[in-house]
């Protein structure tokens, strides 16, 4: 993507300006002023030489699906913090450097808030809306990969009105229909407690239609598996870090 001269000048200057807003393993978030508005620049890692070359011939870079993405789901009526560019800079070698550049949101908490206290203000009211929310998503056919408790802000409105949007857009998968099944598993890494669950069905059958026994069962199940399979990971890094 051609980007402007101020847009390009605040590329050029990454590593030494901005301010830090999240220094992940992976990929840097930044946050400058542009044109009267906070913008928020990601820099995605430089990846693998293998990865390279895939980004550059046969597959869109994260940047460029971060920026798809977010515009499908604005057409869609889902909440994402607004794009505004993407830009790729490549080599012989391959994709090298890569940006996704989006408005920055204010926002109030995440859904990972409501996981780690169990009482927050107006937490059943905001978990019902979210429901809401994820059953719009569903019904729109959008499978969010990483529908995880960091990658969803929430905005407070007035008079206990939320509003939902998803960060870390690269992986998804946009279906014709969503079947019951890869709704529930599109739901299972949100929370391991089971309260929460309970909440989620109950609203979620109430949505859909669907019996509220069925949508406990199926969601409690795909979220014990998620559960026990993230923490088993866990532990085999563990132990191969210990023997280092």
């Amino acid at each position: 993507m051609q980007l402007n001269k101020s847009l390009q000048n605040i590329l050029d200057n990454f590593d030494n300006s901005g301010k830090l807003f999240i220094a992940g393993n992976r990929n840097v978030i930044k946050l400058f002023d542009y044109e009267g508005i906070t913008i928020n620049v990601k820099a995605f890692k430089v990846p693998n030489l293998f990865n390279r070359i895939i980004y550059k011939y046969f597959r869109k870079s994260k940047a460029k699906r971060s920026f798809d993405y977010a515009t499908l789901l604005l057409e869609r009526e889902i909440g994402t913090p607004k794009p505004i560019a993407y830009f790729e800079q490549k080599s012989f070698l391959g994709l090298e450097k890569s940006f996704y550049i989006s408005q920055h949101l204010e926002f109030d908490l995440m859904f990972r808030d409501l996981v780690e206290n169990n009482t927050y203000p107006d937490r059943e009211n905001i978990l019902k809306q979210f429901m809401a929310f994820c059953y719009k998503l569903h019904q729109n056919g959008i499978e969010f990969l990483d529908h995880s408790p960091g990658n969803t802000l929430i905005k407070k409105e007035k008079d206990r009105e939320y509003s939902f949007y998803l960060v870390d857009l690269n992986r998804m998968i946009f279906h014709k229909e969503m079947t019951f099944e890869q709704r529930m598993k599109n739901l299972s890494r949100l929370t391991p407690y089971q309260d929460m669950i309970q909440i989620m069905s109950k609203e979620y059958a109430h949505l859909s239609g669907e019996e509220e026994d069925l949508v406990f069962d199926t969601l409690w199940k795909y979220t014990s598996e998620f559960q026990y399979k993230f923490y088993r990971k866990k532990r085999i890094k563990n132990k191969l870090r210990w023997f280092r």
